[in-house]
């Protein structure tokens, strides 16, 4: 019998809860019904009972003087179980710090959520110009040196969901095998324009894949070779250092 798909499974009204907590940002912490209709292109109706049910369960509040709602405190409890559970960040916190302090530039770690790079610690370095992500943003992992460090080493089937719908999906496949080979992956300007960065994967006995090392820098300051030559040693020993848990 043929396996069913994923998306067979999933239900419609939880995706739609799911789609508005997500519609909340940094820039837009409170939203109005009217806001959240348009952009869930839903009708204001199922956007009410939508909140309603959200709200009930603490997701969601609302100011009762403008009537926009606003994350709620059970969305914070549950991102700091995950926190508190993310022993990799407490681990690898002391090692970013050395990075940053040898290389002279930005350390950070990052995690893959699906076909995603997300970074979820970063220490910045003293330059005045500096490359500094916003903790929580995501990337598309294919676009990033992170990203591609955490997918090289995965199984492939693993990899061929992460760039399925990318265009030049072969292509990527080889680059990540060649990321496999020199055991670190290297972003020339890709993902930003200005920006290098170079990372490495960090694993663990069983050679699962946990998280990435990534230094970034400003293109004027490193050449290719400079970033191959000196910044990769010390984001592979960095990576390695958390491996062993030094």
């Amino acid at each position: 019998m043929a396996k069913k798909a994923k998306s067979d499974y999933l239900i419609q009204s939880v995706g739609r809860a799911l789609d508005l907590l997500e519609a909340f940002s940094a820039k837009e912490g409170d939203l109005g019904v009217t806001e959240l209709a348009r952009k869930l292109k839903l009708h204001k109706n199922n956007v009410f009972r939508l909140l309603a049910t959200l709200e009930t369960r603490g997701y969601v509040e609302q100011d009762k003087e403008t009537e926009r709602y606003r994350l709620g405190a059970k969305v914070y409890e549950i991102a700091a179980v995950f926190l508190q559970h993310l022993d990799l960040r407490r681990q690898a916190r002391p090692h970013l710090e050395a990075l940053a302090a040898k290389s002279g530039e930005t350390a950070y770690l990052a995690i893959l959520d699906r076909a995603s790079a997300v970074y979820v610690d970063m220490v910045e370095c003293e330059q005045a110009v500096r490359v500094a992500p916003r903790l929580g943003r995501r990337f598309p992992a294919v676009a990033t040196a992170a990203g591609r460090a955490l997918l090289a080493f995965l199984p492939r089937e693993r990899q061929e969901e992460a760039v399925a719908g990318q265009a030049e999906s072969a292509t990527i496949m080889d680059h990540l095998a060649r990321v496999a080979g020199d055991g670190f992956a290297v972003d020339q300007e890709e993902c930003e324009p200005g920006v290098v960065a170079v990372a490495a994967p960090i694993r663990d006995l069983g050679k699962r894949v946990l998280g990435a090392v990534e230094c970034g820098a400003p293109a004027f300051r490193w050449t290719l070779d400079r970033v191959r030559g000196e910044l990769a040693p010390l984001v592979v020993g960095a990576a390695s250092q958390i491996e062993a848990g030094r």
